[in-house]
């Protein structure tokens, strides 16, 4: 991979970072605006059912942001665009697709397959 390659990479992930943090930011302003006594149980359990799916995004975002992270400590270490379980690069397709990623497309099918037939 490219110099060059790897900091388009690097300032996707970071990119994507900052906007996950601005959509954390702007979650805790609405929750803090929104410390009212709502007497209507129809509103209510609307709004705790907003909050409710608002903050199981921002959970999922949260796990994102530590996949960012780890990207972005790969590519400082040198170790990005390398699959960590069988040591072949990772085609730029598949890191367009998901920069995030740690293994090729072969290994990430063999550990979907794995997981499908232990129930997961």
């Amino acid at each position: 991979m490219t110099s060059e390659e790897l900091q388009t990479f690097k300032k996707q992930l970071e990119d994507m970072k900052a906007s996950i943090n601005a959509d954390v930011e702007r979650t805790l302003d609405t929750l803090n605006s929104q410390t009212g006594n709502i007497p209507d149980p129809n509103d209510r359990a609307s709004m705790e059912s907003d909050l409710s799916f608002e903050l199981r995004i921002r959970e999922r975002e949260r796990k994102l942001r530590e996949k960012i992270d780890e990207a972005l400590a790969r590519i400082s270490d040198g170790s990005y665009g390398t699959c960590s379980d069988c040591g072949q690069d990772i085609s730029l397709q598949r890191l367009e697709a998901r920069p995030v990623t740690e293994l090729c497309i072969d290994c990430k099918t063999k550990q979907e397959k794995r997981e499908k037939e232990q129930g997961r």
